[in-house]
């Protein structure tokens, strides 16, 4: 899927991924949720929640580098500046025929929209931070967040 088809998938899970509140126990559980998914699939991934630029969760699992601790940054970043998943802001560059990196005016070694950071949505308040996942290609990234996210919302929101 890509193009409007994923653009219109990407908006409709930021509408229903959204919690009641988020506080510290919350990025906690979130993040060990996200480390469990990945060390049962064995994926080389490192993981990262922030709340208003506050680093509460980091994991680097076998297999990931300090590359994908740069990864990581370099997504949020991208959350914090547009309050959309990375990938749902690369994909709104595409699809109106342009490109992130040559579009946006903004440092690809600050700036990455790529997939695998999503915003941390809270109802009547809305993004106040990200989860993130490097170490995949990026809509496996992006997948691993949006799915742990599903499973989590409805016991942790």
């Amino acid at each position: 899927m890509t193009g409007r088809a994923l653009l219109d998938e990407l908006q409709a899970q930021e509408a229903r991924l959204v919690f009641d509140h988020f506080d510290e126990d919350t990025a906690w559980e979130l993040g060990a949720a996200l480390r469990d998914a990945a060390l049962a699939a064995g994926l080389p991934v490192a993981i990262s929640i922030r709340r208003n630029g506050q680093r509460l969760f980091h994991a680097a699992l076998a297999g990931s580098s300090a590359d994908n601790d740069g990864w990581l940054e370099r997504k949020s970043a991208v959350v914090d500046r547009y309050g959309r998943s990375s990938l749902r802001v690369g994909e709104q560059f595409r699809v109106d025929g342009g490109s992130f990196d040559a579009d946006a005016r903004l440092s690809p070694s600050d700036y990455a929209a790529h997939g695998g950071a999503f915003p941390i949505l809270v109802r009547g308040t809305g993004c106040v931070g990200t989860v993130a996942v490097s170490g995949l290609p990026e809509l496996e990234d992006h997948r691993l967040v949006v799915e742990t996210l599903e499973a989590f919302l409805p016991r942790g929101a």
